[in-house]
């Protein structure tokens, strides 16, 4: 009788092939669950506190400071006698006269009579350093005795300027000063300075 092979049933040859499949389906699998993984680790949020940023001194910076004010002119007695009449300070300027980096105040004051054009003084302020330093006069650049008033008052690059007005006799009412001069005042060799243009007689 001839020997021949007999063919596998259907079942034992379908469990055969799933057998041999099985490794290759884990090996598949398990890639997918990595990529997932991986996939969830770049999109999940982060967690916590962000680092501090270094202090400003850490990294060697040098902290900003505010700059120092300049004296405040009001509630100050000055050296004007206005024989029981209160003072005024009509006008300020501020700004660093000497160079020292520190700011000055220049104060018009006068008398306030209430009529006429009381005349004005011109005085410096400074201010020693410190919380508790009141300002003080350091120079007086314009007497109240000129009987001038000052107007237009300002510092500008370490420069004062005023345009002061006045009378060109005796006989002009104090209220029409008729005489204008532009003054300048500077700070130089320990002492300020004044500058004064031509003056002009004319009604201002």
């Amino acid at each position: 009788m001839p020997h021949s092979t007999a063919e596998p049933a259907p079942a034992a040859a379908e469990d055969r092939t799933h057998r041999r499949s099985r490794p290759v389906h884990w090996l598949a699998t398990a890639a997918a669950l990595a990529a997932v993984i991986a996939a969830a680790g770049l999109v999940q949020p982060a967690t916590g506190s962000p680092a501090a940023e270094p202090a400003p001194d850490a990294r060697g910076a040098v902290a900003a400071t505010a700059p120092e004010a300049a004296p405040d002119a009001a509630g100050l007695t000055y050296p004007l006698d206005c024989k029981g009449v209160p003072q005024a300070v009509t006008a300020t300027a501020q700004g660093d006269l000497d160079g020292d980096g520190r700011p000055e105040t220049v104060a018009a004051v006068r008398c306030d009579a209430g009529s006429g054009a009381p005349p004005h003084a011109l005085y410096v302020l400074t201010r020693d350093k410190g919380p508790d330093a009141r300002p003080r006069i350091v120079a007086t650049l314009l007497e109240a005795s000129r009987r001038q008033t000052a107007v237009d008052l300002t510092v500008r690059d370490g420069i004062v300027t005023a345009g002061l007005l006045g009378y060109s006799s005796p006989d002009v009412p104090r209220y029409s000063p008729d005489v204008k001069q532009l003054a300048k005042w500077r700070w130089s060799g320990g002492k300020f300075r004044q500058e004064l243009t031509d003056s002009a007689a004319r009604s201002v």
